[in-house]
């Protein structure tokens, strides 16, 4: 049996700069407030919460420091920290504030703003508060017309359109040519997160090349869901777990059609951007239990 872990697999930049800061705070307070999950994973959760970290629905339950979440928070939110005295730790991520700047600049200008995104999530309830009262979010292609004609009724003569940091790149590809056939003026800024676009990129090429496939990540995580979705396109055999516990392979799931002159058992792991380090040892150390390696061989991809 070899294991492949992805080289990308696991926290990306922005949710390990907001769970060491959230550690930190936590450390030097007493109490520390979260304004929603900081993260998508359910392991996070909940070591962040038995080191002392309440985590609240709206900014008025706050009593104290709040974090404001990765993925951001809607516009007025700062406005309402300020009134009732709430100091905030904005662990925001870098690439979700860049975006926020790109739709309030837009806004001022006064385009049409099409967002690409899953319109429940929030980081885009938080990016659409920056767009001002013309947009539009796109979840699929099969609402484009739709959004053609709420341009359209805006009255407005220029159209933006950006996305979700964690939106699958290639709908996102798929949506913008059939956008800019309809709307040649259009402008396109693609802000999804190179760490996503490089992660679903990995994730195409291993389910291409393995027996099984394993996702790890939050059940709720928007990239783990999208990298679930995209390994299955490539190969028959996709788990997509949270923890160790759930995996569940029988010796048959083995020796998809697209592996049948393997001689081996090659089973690949990605996990999600809010997946932690010690989620994926332990998917790991429970395949070797499964499966007794006579080399003892994890094969893990240059660079990680």
């Amino acid at each position: 049996m070899e294991i492949i872990i992805g080289k990308t697999a696991g926290f990306c930049f922005g949710v390990k700069n907001a769970v060491t800061k959230a550690e930190e705070a936590l450390e030097q307070n007493e109490e520390i407030y979260c304004l929603g999950e900081l993260v998508h994973n359910k392991q996070v959760t909940e070591r962040l919460t038995q080191k002392g970290m309440h985590f609240i629905d709206n900014i008025t339950e706050a009593k104290g420091k709040t974090v404001i979440r990765s993925h951001g928070v809607e516009k007025k939110t700062y406005k309402q920290a300020e009134n009732i005295k709430i100091d905030l730790i904005d662990l925001t991520c870098p690439k979700v504030l860049h975006i926020h700047n790109i739709a309030e600049e837009y806004a001022k200008k006064g385009f049409y703003i099409i967002l690409t995104g899953d319109e429940n999530h929030p980081e885009m309830l938080g990016t659409a508060s920056f767009c001002g009262d013309h947009y539009y979010i796109l979840e699929d292609e099969e609402n484009i017309e739709k959004a053609i004609d709420e341009f359209k009724k805006s009255k407005l003569n220029n159209v933006l359109l950006i996305s979700q940091t964690t939106y699958s790149l290639e709908k996102f590809e798929k949506i913008a040519e059939k956008l800019q056939k309809e709307i040649p003026s259009i402008e396109i800024i693609n802000t999804i997160c190179n760490a996503t676009k490089m992660r679903q990129e990995e994730t195409e090429q291993m389910a291409k090349d393995v027996n099984i496939m394993i996702i790890v990540g939050g059940k709720h995580s928007s990239n783990s869901n999208k990298l679930y979705e995209l390994a299955k396109k490539h190969c028959n055999n996709v788990l997509f777990v949270e923890t160790a516990d759930e995996l569940n392979i029988k010796r048959e799931f083995i020796g998809g059609k697209n592996h049948e002159n393997k001689p081996s058992v090659r089973i690949g792991i990605m996990a999600g951007a809010s997946t932690p380090e010690e989620s994926i040892v332990k998917v790991v150390e429970k395949l070797k239990e499964m499966w007794y390696n006579k080399k003892g061989k994890i094969l893990k991809k240059k660079g990680r």
